[in-house]
């Protein structure tokens, strides 16, 4: 990949002041924090714009993963650093828009301790039966199966009160079915789950489902989205079947609340260049999803937008946490 020069940046008014050597940012190694494990979609796509946001910040660019609580020790970590833009938030809207109702003793607000950079892009979901079930091979099916009791078959999430378990109560609850929720610590493990047969169905983002598909242990039966996905074209939407739910992943760049209006413009004026990469947008294209860059203010919005929308699904659901 061509180096991204700094230079590249000075078209946009907002970075003019930012080139100022008084702010002298950043002037050391920048630190994106993910809430979640390595090997799922959040530690793939910080990894993937990591390289890109190095070559155009003229700094290291480095991943740090704090898993536990849904992503919301990552969250308060970065809520409690230096607001000096060296260490950034890779937030979800689990963590952004689920879990202030859902955690009834959260350690960090989302609107107030941790300031919007730019939306990176939304991920649709696919659901996904594993090679424990292996006489599932459609939606209906998986309804069928669920209705002897409810535990007659169970489903993955990465944890209480997340996009996978909230989506897939919303399912159940449309059908008049109940299974088994089976939390993990996060997406990674729970596929390892599923091709071991641990646990029966994940709804799960479709870049990790099209791979458990590809590897010929599990089948894809449904997406969570208004239309086709490309990665499974062919397989239905939930919506075909009466089930009015659009459910999937959004991720955004954030800093600790406090840092200077000047860096968070730098920021996502660097956001902005490293997600053009080609390798990133390629990453993107693997897991369903292109770049959609934005201004903080549209992402401060979109995500007031978000938490009204999830936390009627999180009371629906009773998806509490104590």
């Amino acid at each position: 990949m061509p180096k991204i020069r700094r230079r590249a940046l000075l078209g946009a008014s907002a970075t003019l002041a930012l080139a100022s050597p008084a702010l002298a940012f950043p002037d050391r190694t920048v630190r994106i924090i993910s809430g979640y494990p390595p090997g799922g979609l959040n530690d793939i796509i910080c990894r993937a714009i990591a390289p890109s946001l190095t070559a155009v910040l003229g700094q290291p660019v480095v991943i740090e993963n704090r898993p536990g609580a849904n992503g919301s020790l990552g969250a308060t970590a970065v809520a409690r650093a230096a607001p000096d833009g060296h260490t950034l938030w890779m937030g979800i809207v689990d963590t952004q828009a689920i879990n202030p109702f859902a955690y009834r003793n959260l350690s960090y607000d989302p609107d107030r301790d941790l300031a919007p950079i730019s939306l990176i892009g939304k991920f649709p979901f696919a659901l996904v039966v594993g090679p424990s079930k292996p006489n599932i091979r459609s939606f209906q099916d998986l309804i069928e199966a669920a209705r002897p009791r409810a535990d007659a078959i169970t489903y993955a999430s990465w944890g209480v009160a997340s996009t996978p378990h909230l989506a897939t109560e919303r399912i159940l609850q449309n059908r008049g079915v109940r299974a088994l929720h089976v939390p993990f610590v996060g997406q990674a493990p729970a596929m390892q789950a599923i091709l071991a047969s641990q646990v029966d169905f994940f709804a799960l983002p479709a870049g990790g489902a099209e791979s458990l598909v590809r590897g010929g242990g599990a089948r894809a039966v449904a997406v969570l989205a208004p239309g086709e996905v490309p990665l499974f074209p062919g397989v239905p939407t939930v919506s075909s079947f009466g089930v009015p739910l659009d459910s999937g992943l959004w991720k955004a760049i954030y800093a600790p609340a406090r840092t200077p209006a000047p860096i968070i413009a730098q920021l996502n004026a660097a956001v902005r260049q490293a997600m053009t990469a080609p390798q990133f947008m390629e990453v993107m294209r693997q897991q369903g999803a292109t770049p959609q860059p934005t201004t903080p203010e549209w992402l401060g919005e979109f995500q007031r937008s978000e938490r009204a929308a999830w936390g009627e699904v999180v009371r629906s659901t009773n998806a509490l946490v104590d």
